[in-house]
């Protein structure tokens, strides 16, 4: 068996009519209708995986995103931190942006009020601490 990532993120409605597999898609500006030839079992097996997503627990609200702040140096371009979490996040020159976990509020001070962030990243951060690259990166620059 061969599985296929499917997005169905534009999906708004499916129906089934005279052997045909009937879809409304969201494009953004404008909906669109399409008609594929399919069994009615397709149009049956939309509706499953609808009520299987439906019964899914829904994921942990997100909170908002952790407030960036400028600086200035040849290793980051913004830094943030969230107090209540103990996350600290750096958003590198690359653009690649990391989270670090356990990051107490101490050492979120010293590397922000530190005359060279990437020194001080590189003494007291790199490798101390775990750490998650955030894919789609979701914060804001202040």
């Amino acid at each position: 068996m061969k599985l296929s990532k499917v997005d169905l993120s534009s999906l708004v409605a499916i129906a089934h009519s005279d052997g045909y597999l009937q879809l409304l898609l969201d494009r953004g500006d404008e909906l669109e209708f399409l008609e594929i030839p399919a069994p009615v079992q397709a149009y049956e097996g939309l509706q499953e995986l609808n009520e299987a997503i439906a019964q899914t627990p829904a994921l942990p609200f997100k909170e908002e995103p952790i407030a960036m702040l400028p600086v200035s140096s040849s290793m980051a371009i913004a830094v943030g931190y969230d107090r209540d979490e103990h996350i600290l996040q750096v958003e590198f020159q690359s653009g690649a942006v990391y989270q670090y976990l356990g990051v107490d509020e101490d050492t979120w001070s010293d590397l922000h009020a530190s005359d060279s962030i990437g020194s001080f990243y590189n003494q007291e951060i790199k490798g101390r601490y775990d750490c998650d690259r955030l894919d789609n990166a979701d914060y804001t620059i202040d």
